[in-house]
This record gives structure tokens, sequence and C-alpha cells, in this order.
């Protein structure tokens, strides 16, 4: 398979060119910072970015099943998922893949007569960013009913609270019929 050499070959290029497509969908700010710090313990969402995206691209190296690689593609969706990207922009950097091998083998693609093998390639990428997109919406819903149980479990302190405080001891109810009956008594008396 003259692609899989090919790959093989510029892996390290094609690695450093996804992760800093993949860090322009950040601010500046953060992508200097993801970019800059590659302790896993300084910086774990780069950490699990990379690492991630290392994993992701030899499992389509070795045409493993797009499964296999769940686990990978489920620490950057969780990621992408919190922040403030729309689902398109969270499974984006998939695509950007595409665009990266094309730009890094577009020599060796038209020489090799690859272009059945790349098909292939994409095809199984595209795999990818279908099941990246599930990721993203368990990990919405994730955080959507998270969010709606904290707001329940709020409402219900409060109405606790309320209650708490409009609700009269029966003992103190007591004190005040005995009282009222006393006075009552007295005034009969009196």
């Amino acid at each position: 398979m003259k692609l899989k050499a090919l790959l093989s070959h510029h892996k390290t290029a094609i690695l450093k060119r996804w992760f800093e497509v993949v860090m322009e969908t950040y601010p500046a700010d953060t992508a200097r910072f993801l970019k800059n710090q590659n302790n896993r313990f300084t910086n774990p969402v780069g950490h699990t970015i990379s690492s991630g995206m290392e994993q992701l691209f030899e499992g389509l190296l070795n045409e493993e099943e797009p499964d296999n690689s769940s686990l990978f593609l489920d620490n950057i969706i969780r990621i992408r998922a919190v922040q403030d990207f729309t689902p398109s922009q969270a499974v984006s950097f998939i695509f950007d893949l595409k665009k990266v091998i094309r730009r890094e083998l577009e020599k060796e693609m038209v020489q090799n007569s690859i272009s059945e093998e790349v098909l292939a390639l994409e095809t199984r990428i595209d795999a990818l960013v279908l099941l990246s997109f599930d990721i993203f919406m368990k990990c919405r819903e994730k955080i959507y009913d998270l969010k709606a149980n904290e707001l329940r479990n709020m409402t219900f302190r409060l109405l606790e609270r309320v209650n708490e405080i409009g609700q009269v001891p029966e003992q103190e109810l007591d004190n005040r019929e005995s009282s009222i009956d006393t006075i009552k008594r007295n005034e009969v008396t009196e």
C-alpha cells in the first residue's frame, strides 16, 4: 500500500500541521498556551488533544474500525463539548485532517496515482466525523442533564427553606392556642 507508506513517512509533519489547524479554532491566547505547554499536568487539554489526534491518526494508518478510535475521539470531543463550540465546530477538526493530508502529500498523490487509496482513507475519516458527532451530542446531553438536575435541586432547596420559614412549629401553635383560651377565660370571669 503506497498511501500507508507515505502517511507513515510524513506522519510528524501531518500531525504537527493538524494540531496547528485545530489550535487556530481557539482564541489566540488560549492557542498560544495550548501549543507551548507540552506537560500533561500543566496543560492537560493540549496534551489530551495532541495525544488523541496521534492515536486517531495511528488508527487510520492501521485501518482500524472507527469504533476502535472512540476513546480517543471521546477525550477530545468532551473537551470541545464543554467549550463554546457549535457541534459543527467541535467535530470539524477531523475534516481538517483531510485538508492537511492533501496539502502534505499533494505531489506524491499525483506521482503515485493513489487516488483510490486516498478515497478509502477519506471515507474512514468521514466515519470518524459521524462518530464524533454522536459523542458530542451525548456529551452535550449530559451537560444539559447536569444543569437541569442542579436547577431542580436548587429549586427544591429553596422551596424547603420557604416552607421552613412559613411553618410554625406545633408546640408554638399549642402555646398560642392555650394563651388565647386563657385570655378568653379571663375576659369571661371579669
